[in-house]
């Protein structure tokens, strides 16, 4: 009874259309602007996180020279060669020189 009433009595302009359209219009582009802006924050978020872990490999690899450089060092083969290979340099009598 109520919808037949309505039918009855609502004879839509179209200046009705209009306001009904930009109406609908409006609200979907709220709606799409709080999904932009929801997946901007999530992108941001993530690029932060990628950014401490660039940081952190970055520190890693540093560390990583630096104990590339100490085991290679001149110092530390002499120290290995004598003290844990029991390398000796040769005695005198038993260097041999090639002449070219």
């Amino acid at each position: 009874m109520l919808l037949e009433l309505l039918k009855k009595s609502f004879h839509p302009s179209f200046s009705a259309f209009v306001a009904m359209a930009i109406v609908i219009v409006l609200v979907g582009s709220a709606i799409s602007v709080a999904f932009s802006v929801h997946h901007y924050r999530l992108a941001m978020q993530e690029l932060q996180q990628l950014r401490e872990q660039r940081n952190a490999i970055d520190i890693e690899w540093g560390q990583l020279l630096l104990e590339q450089h100490s085991w290679g060092a001149y110092g530390r083969v002499g120290f290995v060669a004598s003290e844990e290979l029991q390398m000796q340099a040769a005695p005198l009598q038993n260097v041999v020189m090639v002449q070219p």
